[in-house]
């Protein structure tokens, strides 16, 4: 492991703000890669595994996630692409039949097998009740002793070479030193994401559906999973935000706007194309916006003539210039050639405004993170954490650790090398097996897999538990700049998405007042664009 410690002002982050402990995965940059992979060596026939018509979803509450999608999906290698909250996860569930549509139909032939972000372990013990072949192996065992129950041989069924197909499994993802009797809390966080996915290809499913499978991996363990979906032979969808592997897909489906769109190629072809459409939407924008400003000057200017000509009416009138009868005729002519004319140029602006609203729709609101550390300075130089003889286990591995406010400080490290260990017992989650570490200021820990929200009570809710002394306008106020507006603060914590977890656990943190702050992988499930203004702010 290696803790790189980068100090205010070597890259402009100013003097203000709270100290950032922040760990993360070493090599994270994508690997030379070719712009989307050979599928015709992988393929079968090209039948469509998956199929969707007019599919609709809405919440209990109305609102309205998917609506009218239509999709075909066959053999191949699908990235599923969109902002944190925008459906992707929503999406994954209506396919494995968690939730059900509210219109239309979902259709998955074959075999299908799901990773969720955070494949969480059940009643799992050891490495082969991870892959879930721990009962085949029993049966195995049973029928090796001279067992004839007909129950083993169903238990057993095509599945005899089981354990050297986990074999392999393990081996292409880096984990053939793994036993499959090995207990699980021997095994790391990345590598038990790494177990998961082997267990769920050795069902041979014939449509795959990942979701965030990267997060928590290291550069290597990122390239293995690349690898074994490269040689996956069937329908593969995957949900993420990794560009390394976004780079691999067949083609990129997008869900924005309640719709599902296709666009084929990785997500270089899916940028430029997006660029591009942007580019000719935003020349379209400036057309609109030239055309309302022209149809309202000539209102203006129609306007004004009608009332000029109106008084010189009026005060020929009025001098008796004109019989009365002639004057009267002509005023309700002029009232009705100016209403008229008043209309065609209201008329004419209402329809610029109109084309301007459709124009402004097709352009992207790739809304930004804008974060406001209230209350967290830390004054230069005062003692944030410091450690005194620490060693974090049996290995005696040492650290010795003097941070001083404020600082940024990022922990990296393969997985398995002690990120995690490292920094619960910082924060003292964890006891060390000798020595201390000591807090000098209030600390805010965020875990992989964050735990400060009740899925029942909404967001706002849960901040509030964290900083109950924060009034609920300046939560709102806090919870906009992390992207809840609307009545988005107002959903239960149950029903976000992974990256809108994220942005209401740092709400929770950020409105406690810390000043010193814990992140423990604190990008994952956050959108590109989201990941660019987090690491900023």
């Amino acid at each position: 492991m290696r803790l790189e410690v980068e100090r205010d002002g070597e890259r402009g982050l100013g003097r203000h703000g709270p100290t950032v402990v922040t760990s993360t995965r070493e090599d994270l940059r994508p690997p030379s890669c070719p712009s989307h992979r050979d599928a015709s060596s992988t393929r079968g026939s090209l039948f469509m595994s998956v199929h969707l018509q007019h599919l609709h979803f809405s919440w209990p509450d109305g609102s309205d996630v998917l609506d009218d999608v239509s999709l075909d999906l066959g053999p191949g290698v699908h990235g599923l692409v969109g902002a944190n909250g925008s459906g992707k996860s929503t999406l994954l569930r209506l396919l494995i039949g968690e939730l059900q549509a509210t219109g239309g139909s979902v259709d998955v032939v074959g075999v299908l097998a799901h990773l969720p972000q955070d494949p969480l372990l059940g009643s799992e013990r050891t490495v082969a009740d991870a892959l879930g072949i721990s009962t085949v192996r029993s049966a195995l065992r049973a029928v090796e002793q001279g067992s004839t129950e007909p129950s083993d041989y169903d238990t057993v069924g095509d599945d005899w070479d089981v354990e050297d197909r986990a074999a392999v499994q393990l081996a292409g993802l880096g984990l053939g030193h793994l036993g499959l009797d090995r207990p699980l809390d021997a095994v790391s966080g990345g590598e038990l994401v790494l177990l998961a996915l082997a267990g769920r290809l050795l069902r041979r499913p014939d449509v795959l559906l990942l979701d965030e499978p990267t997060n928590n991996l290291d550069g290597p363990a990122r390239e293995r999973v690349l690898t074994a979906l490269r040689s996956f032979g069937g329908t593969a969808v995957v949900a993420s935000h990794d560009r390394a592997l976004l780079e691999r897909v067949d083609d990129v489906l997008e869900v924005r706007d309640r719709k599902v769109r296709r666009f084929a190629g990785p997500y270089s072809a899916y940028e430029a194309t997006v660029g591009l459409e942007q580019e000719a939407a935003e020349r379209v924008v400036r057309d609109a916006q030239a055309d309302v400003r022209k149809q309202k000057r000539e209102l203006a200017d129609t306007q004004v003539k009608l009332a000029r000509r109106a008084r010189t009416g009026a005060k020929a009138e009025r001098e008796k210039r004109v019989p009365k009868i002639i004057a009267h005729g002509r005023r309700m002519q002029a009232e009705v050639s100016a209403g008229r004319l008043r209309n065609e140029h209201e008329d004419k602006a209402r329809e610029a405004q109109g084309r301007l609203d459709d124009a402004e729709s097709a352009v992207r609101d790739d809304r930004e993170i804008r974060l406001e550390l209230p209350r967290t300075r830390v004054p230069a130089g005062r003692d944030v954490l410091v450690t005194h003889d620490l060693v974090l286990d049996r290995t005696g591995r040492r650290v010795d650790l003097h941070v001083r406010g404020p600082e940024r400080i990022g922990v990296v490290g393969r997985n398995g090398s002690g990120k995690t260990t490292l920094l619960e017992t910082l924060v003292g989650r964890l006891a060390p097996a000798s020595g201390s570490a000591g807090l000098s200021v209030p600390c805010g820990y965020l875990p992989q897999r964050a735990d400060l929200l009740d899925p029942t009570l909404d967001v706002v809710e849960n901040v509030r538990r964290h900083a109950p002394e924060t009034s609920v306008h300046e939560v709102r106020a806090q919870l906009a700049r992390l992207l809840f507006r609307g009545d988005s603060p107002l959903r239960p914590a149950g029903t976000l998405s992974g990256g809108e977890r994220l942005r209401a656990n740092l709400a929770c943190l950020l409105l406690g007042d810390v000043q010193l702050l814990v992140l423990d992988e604190p990008t994952n499930n956050l959108d590109l664009v989201s990941v660019g203004h987090l690491a900023q702010a």
